[in-house]
């Protein structure tokens, strides 16, 4: 009985670390389409700042990012970037023509909805 009640923090610790666990994507087909990006945090609990973009991920490896703009010069931005899946996460350029590339964790992935971590934590939903 001593022996269960010792060993009882550690599997409550490790259902807990697995629930937590990252979603490993076996390919693009799980993330083609469009998704409105509404909001980016530093930490996944912190506070959200709201913004406005779609990102739209293409079978050949291409990825859309829309942005519009009402104060600013311009009032549309739209680039293309490269990305793959690899090892179960989305690698993704960090600029336009530049081969530099980050890797981005897809860490819930649930109905419409999807968090990714990169430099910071990007809250998508499938439109």
């Amino acid at each position: 009985m001593n022996r269960c009640v010792k060993m009882l923090p550690l599997v409550a610790i490790f259902f807990t670390l697995s629930a937590n666990a990252d979603v490993q994507l076996k390919d693009n087909s799980e993330i083609l389409g469009k998704w409105d990006l509404h909001d980016e945090a530093v930490t996944l609990t912190g506070q959200k700042k709201a913004i406005k973009q779609e990102w739209e991920f293409k079978p050949d490896g291409t990825l859309i990012s829309s942005a519009s703009d009402d104060a600013g010069r311009i009032s549309a931005l739209k680039i293309a970037i490269k990305y793959s899946v690899e090892n179960g996460e989305i690698r993704k350029q960090t600029a336009p023509g530049r081969e530099k590339y980050e890797s981005c964790k897809v860490i819930e992935k649930e109905g419409p909805n999807m968090i990714l971590k990169c430099a910071y934590f990007f809250f998508l939903t499938k439109k």
